[in-house]
């Protein structure tokens, strides 16, 4: 079953496409890793499978439905940019996604944070930006979500907290939970792709599954990505 269904996806912001003609499948229980440098799209291809942007053309179904108030309810999304409120405790925080979503699982979620090292005593406002990551990432993958779309967990923290990030993706998956990881570094998330999509200005130009191109290029991942985008 196919829970991600892009076809002729474009967007446009003003006189800038910002995705042209995309055509993508993921299927259930696959991780996929969705490469490029800032600008290349990526961001904007999650928000409109999330839900929170629409599309200037093309057809998009996540879990058979069109991206709306319905796919929110079982779609865990983590933006790059900062969400959680600076006000609050962490305990706050997770009381919050408690109440907001159905699907969120209290005890899993304190199973992570124990395991992220935060404390749920400790204020929002006193976190790093590396624990606020993870903070981020515990909210998301606290939910008994089938589908987890991440925009660039790995984005400016530090190499710990990138290590943390990983084992908790790690720690989260299952067969029947699907993740779309955004990121522009490579090396710490590639361990976790089955598949792979690089974009540049909007466009796929290289996709495939991830041990197949690494048979054929004879390189890593991120050694394909470091080339293909010099």
């Amino acid at each position: 079953m196919d829970v991600i269904e892009v076809r002729a996806l474009r967007k446009r912001y003003g006189r800038t496409w910002a995705l042209r003609g995309l055509d993508l499948q993921v299927e259930e229980g696959r991780v996929l890793g969705l490469l490029g440098p800032n600008g290349s799209g990526k961001s904007t291809l999650l928000r409109i499978l999330a839900g929170v942007g629409h599309p200037t053309s093309g057809e998009v179904r996540v879990l058979g439905q069109a991206p709306g108030r319905a796919t929110k309810a079982r779609v865990a999304f983590v933006p790059e940019v900062e969400h959680i409120y600076r006000w609050m405790r962490v305990a706050d925080a997770l009381k919050f996604q408690e109440n907001f979503f159905a699907d969120f699982q209290p005890a899993r979620a304190r199973e992570l944070l124990e395991f992220m090292g935060l404390d749920q005593a400790s204020p929002v406002s006193s976190l790093s930006k590396g624990q606020r990551a993870r903070l981020k990432l515990v909210l998301a993958l606290g939910r008994d979500a089938r589908l987890v779309l991440l925009d660039e967990p790995f984005s400016g923290i530090d190499p710990p907290s990138r290590e943390r990030v990983l084992q908790g993706l790690l720690m989260a998956y299952r067969e029947d939970r699907t993740m779309v990881i955004s990121t522009h570094l490579v090396g710490e998330a590639e361990k976790l792709f089955d598949r792979v999509v690089f974009l540049s200005r909007g466009e796929i130009f290289l996709a495939g599954e991830a041990e197949e191109l690494r048979q054929r290029h004879g390189k890593s991942i991120e050694q394909i990505f470091r080339e293909e985008y010099r």
